[in-house]
């Protein structure tokens, strides 16, 4: 996976850097797995706006994605790596044995026709998708089950990886990818391997349009907003604002929003780093 950058020949060109497509085998997705999705357009079901800056956007279909990889002891064939317009890794489609097909995400270094396999028997290599109490020590994984069974729910973004660090009793404990140290239960699966398309992080769109085309609307600033808008809005000329927070008043940039007797936090043995 690699990144290309454009010729300027229009200003939108100028700036734009966009990862090239050499690991796509296939444009057409499996229609089986493959269901249609509606925008809200960021409003509820009175017609109200709910969430702002949401709208538009180019047409989408959902590809219905395995996170859970519980098809223990089915050997998978890698058929083909596509894209996916619903989230910034690519994805791979697997034919199994018994001909049931599944989309999983792409782990960096996947090749098609390699053959995969889940569960306690499996093989520590990359794809397959193994309990963390079988995983060897050090090892980098992506897509970390929270609870057992219930499909993986962390570290799901194109380039990122956790390291299974050591365990505990029960536990392992995991170095997240924002730096943050937490057990999780042994019995929860991962993926060996971190997630396909590390070169995401370097694109840059280029022009607003492209923005749009992702559903995406103007964001407008606090500070150039009136005070019955925003905490920080209003004030003669280009003022500051004040301390930076959210539109009801919880501040931001430094201040802890996390619930302070939150059941989870028990399991954190290191806070993620600022």
């Amino acid at each position: 996976m690699a990144v290309r950058k454009l010729r300027p020949t229009t200003p939108g060109q100028r700036h734009k850097i966009i990862g090239t497509f050499d690991t796509i085998t296939s444009s057409v997705p499996e229609k089986s797995l493959v269901v249609g999705v509606s925008k809200s357009g960021g409003r509820n079901s009175d017609g109200k706006m709910t969430m702002r800056y949401i709208g538009g956007g180019h047409k989408r279909k959902y590809r219905v994605i395995d996170f859970k990889r519980n098809k223990d002891g089915v050997p998978a064939v890698v058929k083909t790596i596509e894209y996916d317009p619903n989230r910034s890794a690519r994805i791979a489609l697997l034919f199994y044995a018994d001909g049931e097909k599944r989309y999983i995400l792409a782990p960096n270094g996947l090749q098609v026709g390699q053959t995969l396999m889940s569960g306690a028997d499996a093989a520590p290599e990359v794809g397959n998708a193994l309990p963390l109490s079988e995983i060897p020590l050090g090892t980098v994984i992506h897509n970390i089950e929270m609870n057992p069974g219930q499909g993986a729910a962390l570290v799901r973004s194109a380039g990122t990886f956790a390291q299974l660090a050591s365990r505990e009793g029960n536990y392992a404990i995991i170095k997240l990818p924002s730096g943050e140290v937490r057990k999780i239960l042994s019995a929860c699966k991962a993926t060996v391997g971190s997630v396909g398309n590390s070169d995401h992080a370097l694109e840059r769109s280029g022009k607003a349009g492209r923005s749009r085309w992702q559903g995406r609307r103007p964001r407008v600033r606090g500070v150039v907003m009136n005070p019955v808008d925003h905490p920080m809005g209003g004030g003669e000329g280009r003022a500051s604002g004040g301390h930076p927070r959210s539109r009801k008043g919880l501040l931001a940039k430094g201040y802890k929003t996390r619930a302070p007797k939150k059941a989870s936090s028990k399991y954190i043995i290191e806070r993620k780093k600022k």
